[in-house]
């Protein structure tokens, strides 16, 4: 059973490491721990819904996938963060699963590394039907943002350029984990196994090249990841701000209806052709 006045945030697409829902999880284990370390702090209550496949032969999306379900486990059963927090993995994602997500959702979660993402239209699916978007500055998230005002979404993390600098410079993850303790206390943890039923090295072969390498950045976007998500926490303690947020987030999205995209075609592409 899930609060239906929590808030839902929701990250549904097929899993790829570039779609960083291990990000996701990290900063859901970070936000257990927070619940767990500041029993009396308000907390906003939050069901975090995950949903998507993994290729066959994808070993590491596979192994997000298992991540996923053993956090909701160990969350879920937690009587200390009950009501505050929820994590769910969906199975069998596809379309008829998605017309029923979409529409409950509160939070679209839209965190590809930045410059890595097509233009896709999963995210205008969210918006229109009213739910925030939490992301970075990539693929059709910079296309909303100019439609409807940046400061309309929860935009955190490096962009492509800072991305492709901090690459050439040598990215080093370990210098952020060094600065950062709630990422510190995550690793540890999953390190641990504290998540995988006492098993040290069951996620391991996830661990270490986010270590060593990151291709992805997470560990470079995870703070600004967990202060993004803050501010959602905030926003949505005032219903009547997160609704008319909600409201110019519908209406930005006229612009990207398939009416305006047939109208404009018929303008500029077949009309002349037919000539």
């Amino acid at each position: 059973d899930v609060d239906a006045q929590a808030l839902f945030d929701v990250q549904i697409k097929r899993i790829h490491e570039y779609k960083r829902q291990l990000l996701n999880l990290l900063q859901v284990v970070a936000r257990y721990q927070a619940i767990v370390d500041q029993p009396q702090r308000h907390w906003t209550p939050r069901v975090v819904v995950m949903a998507g496949k993994a290729a066959s032969a994808y070993r590491a999306a596979k192994l997000i996938v298992r991540l996923a379900h053993d956090v909701a486990h160990v969350v879920n059963h937690d009587p200390r963060v009950a009501g505050r927090l929820k994590l769910v993995f969906v199975p069998n994602y596809g379309v008829s699963l998605a017309e029923r997500i979409i529409p409950a959702a509160d939070l679209s979660e839209q965190i590809s590394t930045a410059g890595t993402e097509a233009s896709g239209t999963g995210n205008m699916k969210f918006a229109l039907n009213g739910a925030l978007t939490i992301g970075t500055w990539d693929g059709a998230n910079i296309e909303m943002a100019q439609a409807m005002g940046e400061d309309q979404l929860f935009v955190f993390g490096l962009r492509a350029h800072e991305v492709a600098h901090l690459k050439a410079q040598g990215y080093r993850p370990r210098d952020f984990l060094a600065r950062s303790p709630a990422l510190q206390a995550v690793v540890a943890a999953l390190q641990s196994g504290a998540f995988s039923d006492g098993d040290p090295t069951r996620y391991e072969p996830l661990l270490s090249p986010l270590l060593d390498h990151d291709p992805y950045m997470l560990l470079a976007d995870f703070d600004a990841y967990v202060q993004a998500q803050a501010r959602v926490d905030a926003l949505y303690a005032k219903p009547r701000d997160w609704a008319a947020c909600a409201l110019r987030n519908i209406a930005a999205m006229g612009r990207f209806s398939s009416d305006r995209t047939v109208a404009e075609y018929l303008q500029h592409v077949w009309a002349p052709a037919a000539l």
